[in-house]
């Protein structure tokens, strides 16, 4: 891992370059959101650096909502995704245990993995509801991404993680490496920074194995009060980035279409004959906790909550699983 300076000016062009080889997506902010758009010549100016966090998951570039796994796995041009939080980052860890097992690898995912270049972005603030460190993740990524991005005045900093980006490195203009290890001491600082941040928002919540057993011990007061304001619409799962849930639907001309499902929508454990175990609304609800905080992690080695806080931004119940938390220590 080492660090390259290139100015900003430099980088966009550069990205203007790439295009005609690569698709890129990079976050823009606006008045109402920051999320991922394609990105066009002309539209460097749009780029939002270092803010946290794109509002759709990553995990959507390779899991789309609806696709027919049945057709031929496509390669497509090679894309560059810029701009992915690390809570996200960490949360294709548990995609790639899922997806990428040896025993039953997903074509689809895995053509999509190998042909993304990924670039994350330290997040130098925070948002209401990010509880990453809480989770022991940082809100800069080190390992699993290809780079990461940083962003100062009229510089851009660039983290190089693997031996696959090098190749993006050698099509960057005038870009060179940092041998002044004063030049990065304001990274250093924004890190600490925003864990500190971090770290006093979220005082007092319990970090994943604790939660664990928290879940575990609750007894079903805590679901029914929290279930009533739950109206089922499956955001929290959805917006999530590491629920994978999925349909298959046979359609006719031999199409299997997988598409995403949710374990808070009605009848998702409906077997034939009409049996349902998860058909009261507490019970659906709690299954969603128990699947991230103690099942998941029976069986997986990452995580399968990374503290991002979609779930309690998308609810419409207004369901803040932290408070759910705080009131069961």
């Amino acid at each position: 891992m080492y660090y390259l300076s290139i100015k900003k000016e430099d980088w966009h062009r550069s990205l203007e370059k790439l295009l005609s080889s690569h698709d890129i997506f990079v976050p823009v902010k606006d008045q109402y959101s920051l999320d991922y758009e394609p990105y066009r010549p002309g539209q460097a100016e749009n780029i939002a650096y270092n803010l946290p966090k794109p509002a759709t998951p990553l995990k959507n570039f390779f899991l789309p909502v609806r696709e027919n796994v049945a057709s031929a796995v496509n390669n497509g041009r090679p894309r560059i995704i810029i701009g992915a939080p690390n809570c996200d980052i960490e949360a294709l860890g548990l995609l790639d245990e899922i997806y990428l097992d040896e025993a039953f690898a997903d074509p689809f995912y895995r053509n999509r993995r190998s042909n993304t270049l990924l670039i994350g972005s330290d997040c130098f603030t925070l948002n209401e509801h990010c509880h990453c460190t809480s989770y022991g993740i940082k809100p800069f990524t080190t390992e699993n991404a290809d780079m990461s991005i940083l962003a100062r005045g009229d510089d851009i900093f660039l983290r190089v993680i693997s031996e696959r980006a090098e190749k993006l490195v050698r099509q960057l203009e005038s870009a060179a490496g940092v041998s002044d290890p004063a030049r990065l001491r304001f990274a250093e600082e924004r890190h600490g920074e925003t864990e500190a941040l971090l770290a006093e928002h979220n005082k007092g919540l319990p970090d994943y194995r604790a939660t664990g057993e928290i879940v575990k011990k609750a007894g079903s007061s805590i679901w029914v009060k929290y279930a009533s304001k739950c109206v089922s619409c499956g955001a929290c799962t959805t917006i999530c980035p590491t629920c994978t849930c999925f349909l298959l639907i046979d359609r006719p001309g031999f199409e299997k279409v997988k598409q995403m499902d949710a374990c808070q929508y009605p009848g998702f454990e409906r077997v034939a004959g009409g049996e349902d175990a998860l058909f009261e609304l507490p019970h659906r609800f709690r299954n969603r906790y128990m699947c991230k905080y103690i099942w998941r992690p029976q069986k997986f080695k990452s995580l399968a909550c990374t503290g991002c806080g979609r779930c309690i931004e998308a609810c419409i119940g207004r369901i803040n699983k932290n408070e759910l938390f705080m009131e069961l220590t």
